[in-house]
């Protein structure tokens, strides 16, 4: 394991790490909490199939009692060299985390997933019931979007633009490192704000920078590997979730259905659900001083 120190103004001091996983080497930051002496629970933070890290930035602007830990997962942002992708699966990706954290030294995890990253949360939550305190599920790409997977024509009413981003997605994973440049390449330009509209409820009032980093972090190959992962999940799994579990969604959210909602009422046993108003998939992002409220409100419980 290297660790490195990184100066980050938003967020005080990070350290990073990159530890081997059965996945492939797992770049990770850590920042320190300002409780003394340090919880043993930390607080873990997954990211979705669009992402990296950097989505839970604006939820890091105050200091937490609880040592952070901020994970590229296998296959994403700094964690894309070496990476094994022909053996993703949630399993796989929900063992990598576990082993990231147990490299740290931590027994204990608060996990916080957004999109995908929620779908991992709680998945490692049925596996390790005994090691997860709690679990904060933004935006989780659960029910709908596996449905969508198996059956993209009949769902595309309900879902098109998860049905849509995965056939863009297939086809540039299809062009190896030259979809990968192509990315790259229209993120630069502003062409990437309508492309992403869709993906908050009020586009125009993103910065440049998020847009841009949306187009930076996409991995298609990786997402198209996630999508499949999910298809024929089991989700009956997470009747044995026994933590407290936040699942939120934006109002106009167009991967997370309030149907979804619903349906993890339905299967996890202590579940509260919320839907933010004026939010679309990125609450983190979009609102995060409400979302920052949600975490105090079910790391008090």
């Amino acid at each position: 394991m290297s660790v490195r120190q990184e100066s980050a103004t938003w967020a005080g001091t990070l350290r990073r790490h990159i530890i081997p996983t059965g996945l492939g080497p797992c770049t990770v930051r850590v920042q320190q909490g300002t409780g003394f002496p340090a919880p043993a629970t930390v607080e873990v933070y997954l990211h979705g199939a669009a992402g990296s890290w950097t989505t839970f930035q604006p939820l890091l602007a105050d200091p937490s009692p609880r040592d952070r830990v901020l994970i590229d997962l296998p296959g994403w942002g700094e964690s894309t060299e070496g990476a094994r992708l022909e053996h993703f699966g949630i399993e796989a990706m929900a063992r990598a985390v576990t082993e990231v954290l147990a490299c740290l030294g931590y027994p204990r995890w608060n996990l916080v997933g957004h999109s995908m990253g929620g779908f991992l949360a709680l998945h490692i939550a049925a596996a390790w019931p005994e090691r997860t305190a709690s679990v904060a599920a933004i935006s989780a790409t659960t029910f709908g979007v596996s449905e969508a997977v198996r059956e993209p024509l009949s769902s595309l009413s309900r879902f098109p633009a998860f049905v849509g981003m995965r056939l863009l997605m297939r086809s540039l994973a299809a062009l190896g490192p030259a979809g990968l440049a192509l990315v790259r390449a229209v993120g630069a330009t502003p062409v990437m704000g309508p492309l992403t509209s869709p993906l908050f409820a009020d586009p125009a009032g993103m910065s440049a920078g998020v847009v841009r980093g949306l187009g930076r972090d996409a991995r298609p190959a990786s997402f198209s590997a996630a999508a499949r992962a999910v298809a024929h999940y089991d989700f009956d799994q997470w009747r044995g979730v026994r933590c407290p579990v936040l699942a939120t969604r934006g109002d106009t959210d167009v991967f997370t259905s309030l149907s979804d909602l619903d349906r993890l009422d339905a299967t996890i046993p202590d579940v509260r659900t919320v839907t933010i108003p004026r939010c679309g998939h990125f609450a983190n992002v979009e609102q995060p001083e409400h979302v920052q409220q949600l975490l105090k409100e079910l790391w008090s419980l």
